[in-house]
């Protein structure tokens, strides 16, 4: 069930967007920043909130890469692999990541705290590697730098 926040800040974002597919993303987002991810009753409750079926609310969630249909870490953790990155030794870092949380991309350590996730592209390529916690883009990346970054989010 959506919270009485989620919703309304669902419903103040509606005079913003031209119908309710287009608002779709957004809505999702609002959820998500407060759960987490976006669980089926979180697509429920959504579809009825913006009248578009599920299995379309689905299909947004699942094509756009920023919506989590899982849970997810108390952090979440974006690797850039972009062409970029890739050249500028993403998949050192990606190693070294990986070794210091102890789960392979795309898993959460055994203890919630981290989900490890890559991204298409953060946008940073004059700064590659880079990745982006929570938020925060984290750029210039090194094997050496990993676990300073990481002992940010204790």
């Amino acid at each position: 069930m959506l919270t009485i926040e989620e919703r309304s800040e669902i419903e103040k974002k509606m005079d913003d967007y031209p119908d309710r597919q287009a608002l779709s993303i957004e809505a999702m987002l609002i959820v998500q920043r407060r759960r987490g991810w976006i669980s089926s009753e979180s697509l429920h409750d959504l579809s009825e909130l913006l009248g578009l079926s599920i299995a379309n609310l689905d299909g947004v969630a699942t094509f756009y890469n920023l919506i989590r249909r899982k849970p997810v870490g108390r952090h979440v953790a974006l690797l850039c692999d972009s062409v970029s990155c890739w050249i500028m030794g993403c998949d050192r870092v990606r190693d070294r990541l990986c070794s210091s949380l102890n789960t392979p991309l795309g898993g959460t350590t055994a203890d919630g705290r981290f989900t490890l996730l890559p991204i298409v592209c953060l946008g940073a390529c004059d700064h590659a590697p880079a990745m982006m916690i929570d938020g925060t883009l984290h750029e210039d990346l090194d094997e050496l730098r990993i676990n300073e970054v990481l002992a940010q989010y204790e």
